[in-house]
């Protein structure tokens, strides 16, 4: 019995100004055993494919124009929760350089199906850790707004504010986290509105 195990079937975007290479591209991820849920041309096109689709990852090929490829990134960046590695046929430090601050998270350049294989897993791995990093980050945040309302609304400190949360959240057996969000939203609803200030007389004749 082989102990190796197969990899995973993912649903991949692709994207370049050039047809041809676009087709190439298709025919290797589909060679690695992914399906190519979309291939898109132009930049108007492929925001809302990304959209639609929530691809696994996409990739984005270097053509005639650095600029375009660029633009192609920074839409589907924009509207997808997915990876995006960069494709280039030859080196070219200035693109790599724009393109990171557009959000790729790797690049590649003119290597074969596996070398792109494993430039997808090696993403892969750093995507989930920077998302998990990110949500790391973001329950943080909520619970210190939480511990804020409580300590406001209890004249308490931070550490008696925390533990409320916590004994709280044991109690009902629910995660601190959602408590925190719990809170946090039921402040939101139960603050009140903000009045318009009365505006002032007219001068008397």
């Amino acid at each position: 019995m082989s102990l190796v195990e197969p990899e995973p079937h993912l649903r991949v975007l692709i994207a370049n100004e050039m047809r041809d290479r676009l087709e190439l591209l298709a025919q290797v991820v589909s060679g690695l055993g992914h399906e190519v849920i979309a291939r898109e041309i132009y930049v108007k096109e492929v925001g809302s494919a990304t959209e639609r689709e929530r691809p696994d990852v996409a990739l984005v090929g270097l053509g005639l124009s650095s600029e375009h490829a660029l633009d192609l990134i920074t839409e589907i960046v924009r509207e997808s929760s997915c990876p995006v590695i960069a494709l280039l046929s030859a080196k070219d430090p200035e693109y790599v350089h724009e393109a990171a601050k557009r959000g790729v998270f790797a690049y590649i350049v003119d290597g074969d199906a596996q070398e792109l294989q494993s430039a997808i897993d090696i993403t892969l791995q750093r995507f989930a850790e920077y998302q998990s990093l990110q949500g790391a980050f973001g329950r943080r945040a909520l619970i210190e707004q939480a511990k804020g309302i409580l300590m406001a609304r209890h004249a308490v400190d931070a550490d008696r504010a925390f533990d409320m949360l916590r004994d709280h959240s044991q109690h009902n057996g629910r995660k601190v986290v959602d408590v925190a969000q719990a809170i946090v939203d039921s402040h939101q609803l139960l603050s009140p509105p903000l009045t318009e200030p009365a505006s002032a007389e007219p001068p008397r004749a």
